[in-house]
Parts: C-alpha cells; structure tokens; sequence
C-alpha cells in the first residue's frame, strides 16, 4: 500500500482495506443502496432545471445579503422573487 494514499486527508492503512475488502465479499443490501438515491433531492413532483443567469456582483451582493438576514440560500431567495402573487 502507497502510504500516500489519504480520503480526506486521512492515511489508509492495511486494516481499513481489509475492512473494506470483509464488508464488500459479506454482500451488500441493494434495495437500501437504491434507497439512497443520487444527487440532490428533488424539489417536487415534477423533475428541476438548472439555469444559467447573470447577475452583476452588485445584484449578488443583494441577493446573499437577503438570504444571510433571512436565513435563506441564495436559490431560496432568487425563487421566491420568481414567484407571482395569486390572482
């Protein structure tokens, strides 16, 4: 083993491998992995789009200002700017 070898800045050593190589021929829950997903969760029902915008670093500057006085994310932020009032 290359003693270089790190995950997150932490040795690997022989015994983890080992440990690893144990848990991986003992077989794995697949349903469970599947549970797990991929990727961020979802929004809704329907699937998300990611989209591309420019903003300038003063409309940013407002944007994150916002969200750290609201205790939102930025993309918190910008949807609820995006949504129409109900008629």
């Amino acid at each position: 083993m290359n003693e270089r070898e790190t995950i997150d800045g932490v040795p690997v050593t022989e015994e983890q491998i080992a440990a690893w190589a144990a848990e991986a021929e003992a077989g794995y829950d697949v349903a469970a992995l599947k549970k797990r997903g991929r990727g961020r969760p979802g929004r809704g029902a329907e699937p998300s789009q990611v989209v591309a915008l420019r903003l300038t670093l003063d409309e940013i500057a407002a944007i994150d200002a916002r969200a750290e006085r609201e205790g939102k994310s930025r993309s918190e932020v910008i949807r609820e700017a995006l949504q129409l009032p109900a008629a």
